[in-house]
């Protein structure tokens, strides 16, 4: 099994909390990972009807029945759970009594924040960084343009089986159908529309306005589509820095899939060369680096300091990060060799900020040094920034 870098905090997080919540996008590896941790307490699905009608028979009598702790899998199914919980870990004030995932985030954050507040950690997982996926040796030296097409879900590494086959049932069963269920969405076309043309506006501006009239549907339902999208873990807005520097600043936010894969099926990639050739290739790559960002904070269950930064002229640095009373500027590039023309945009970056902690991250083997930019190869770098 790869050695997921959350596992730390989950442990910490039992021995301190009655309830740890570990959310995350579908087939990420919460069940594997909780179970893998914590073999002796009682697992239940709450994917299971039968698991179901059996909680909600007695509900306090169910869930008191196992003090060695119990795992509740998909347990925004039942959204009563949490008061009945509540009430457990109040009478008893122990320790690691309930792990809960989910794979609906906006569902499962809502009723802890209500029901379970001061008395749960939450957590996210995503799916495998690539720092975890070499954890396994045999994936260590992985071509980048066939690790994005095949994206890094667990399963496709774990299993023998064709991911483009497995992309293309996963954003059917669950993109697709999971989300448009939960929507109420009676026009499919148009939802699969949606998803292809956020796919297409993947590490870009998202001008919201468009996107909708584009799928022909209103500007308060597409912003409602893609608020469920990002609470099911398949794709996020990444925010503009909102310091000004003396320059007018874009206030729009870049929109990001969680995993290249995804973007690739709905794409219609159908291969790494193909892939590496598209027009929309450093956008995927830069979503790559966006991606393995984020699972660094979420791994060390920090709180995401990342943003970008672009004035009205179109002067801009792909990703800042805040560390203390710093900003770390960083510039991505697909490219699989160093050009100086690359550090053009961090060059400008430090004469407005005034800020000198710098890195290019490029599509190259080697990491070295220019001046006073660290030139970071993309396998080193969420290692080597956070």
């Amino acid at each position: 099994m790869f050695q997921r870098k959350l596992s730390a905090c989950i442990l910490k997080s039992v021995q301190q909390f009655p309830v740890t919540v570990v959310t995350g996008p579908r087939q990420s590896g919460k069940t594997t990972l909780i179970k893998s941790l914590f073999p002796h307490y009682r697992y239940v699905n709450l994917e299971s009807p039968a698991e179901r009608a059996r909680l909600l028979e007695d509900p306090k009598a169910f869930l008191s029945a196992y003090p060695q702790g119990m795992i509740l899998d998909e347990a925004q199914k039942i959204p009563e759970l949490f008061s009945y919980i509540q009430v457990i870990v109040d009478e008893t004030l122990s320790p690691g009594q309930f792990i809960l995932s989910g794979s609906q985030n906006l569902l499962l954050s809502g009723k802890v924040s209500q029901s379970l507040a001061g008395r749960a950690m939450t957590l996210e997982l995503l799916p495998l960084s690539y720092q975890e996926l070499c954890s396994e040796g045999q994936f260590k030296d992985l071509e980048l343009w066939k690790l994005l097409h095949q994206g890094l879900y667990p399963r496709t590494y774990h299993e023998k089986i064709d991911f483009l086959w497995w992309y293309q049932s996963y954003i059917h069963d669950y993109v697709e159908k999971d989300v448009r269920s939960f929507l109420n969405i009676q026009e499919i076309n148009k939802f699969e529309l949606f998803l292809k043309l956020c796919a297409g506006r993947h590490g870009q501006l998202l001008n919201l306005h468009e996107l909708a009239n584009d799928t022909g549907i209103s500007h308060t339902t597409a912003g409602h589509w893609l608020s469920v999208l990002e609470a099911s873990y398949i794709c996020k807005r990444l925010m503009p820095y909102h310091q000004n520097f003396n320059k007018r600043l874009v206030k729009t936010p870049k929109l990001f899939f969680l995993d290249s894969a995804i973007v690739c099926s709905l794409l219609g990639i159908e291969s790494s060369e193909q892939l590496a050739h598209h027009a929309l290739r450093g956008a995927i790559f830069e979503g790559f680096i966006y991606t393995e960002l984020l699972k660094s904070y979420l791994n060390q269950a920090k709180p995401v300091k990342l943003n970008f930064w672009r004035d009205y002229r179109g002067e801009e640095v792909d990703f800042l990060i805040e560390k203390g009373s710093s900003l770390l500027a960083c510039e991505i590039k697909s490219s699989s060799s160093y050009d100086s023309s690359f550090l053009k945009n961090l060059n400008r970056w430090i004469q407005i900020s005034g800020f000198q902690e710098t890195f290019l991250i490029y599509g190259g083997e080697e990491s070295f040094q220019v001046q006073s930019h660290q030139i970071l190869s993309w396998r080193d770098a969420a290692q080597k920034i956070l």
